[in-house]
């Protein structure tokens, strides 16, 4: 095992249970205002990548008309955000366990700033986390490795002593490209299957079970 110093996490789907909020509002969105006919499977199977570019599919490649659903769901995914935000059960107590171990943790996400940090202040989660990097923070966007370089960077820790956990593929393959500790988080929102075809390092059923793992590394 590595030399663990610090840990980022993914947000949607790995802290926080927000699959009912973003499926409501891809339906919303495509299926109603767009008169799309999408599977929720195929709405949500670009979750974890910037939102513009998710729309950009369901706009047959047209810019202008993936601005205006994005601008659609957000609006709407913003109106229902409030009530319908909620952490995993286990997520508090296993991020305390992380905390008392020592650990530094940040936050890399998909999702805008403000909102990402708004969704754990409402859960209570906002104090264990020293740094977050939402989508409009960094040019780059998961695959790529440049969001968690950049969380890595703020932590003041090298990337090869640093995990990220998430639970899409594109969290795996960012975590990968970076050179940290990937770890699949097999409660989100994605199929194990998807998440071992790119080859995490660990591979997780609960946050719990992971806070008990890496609890013994430090």
């Amino acid at each position: 095992m590595r030399d663990i110093q610090a840990l980022l996490f993914d947000a949607d789907g790995t802290l926080l249970d927000t699959y009912d909020l973003i499926v409501a509002s891809m339906r919303h969105t495509v299926n109603g205002i767009a008169g799309g006919n999408w599977s929720d499977a195929e709405l949500m199977a670009r979750v974890g990548t910037p939102l513009p570019e998710q729309m950009i599919h369901f706009a047959d490649g047209e810019p202008e008309r993936a601005e205006e659903l994005t601008r659609l769901y957000r609006e709407h995914n913003d109106g229902i955000h409030d009530e319908g935000i909620k952490a995993f059960p286990d997520t508090r107590e296993a991020l305390q366990m992380l905390a008392d171990a020592g650990f530094r943790m940040g936050v890399v996400t998909s999702k805008r700033h403000y909102l990402a940090n708004r969704g754990l202040e409402m859960c209570g989660l906002a104090g264990f986390f020293d740094v977050l990097v939402g989508s409009d923070d960094w040019p780059e966007h998961k695959p790529a490795a440049g969001p968690i370089l950049r969380g890595c960077e703020l932590l003041g820790v090298a990337p090869e002593h640093c995990a990220y956990v998430g639970d899409s593929p594109f969290d795996i393959q960012a975590g990968n490209a970076a050179g940290c500790l990937s770890v699949a988080a097999l409660w989100g929102m994605f199929k194990p299957a998807e998440l071992d075809a790119c080859h995490p390092d660990m591979r997780c059923a609960s946050l719990t079970e992971f806070a008990r793992e890496a609890a013994q590394w430090s």
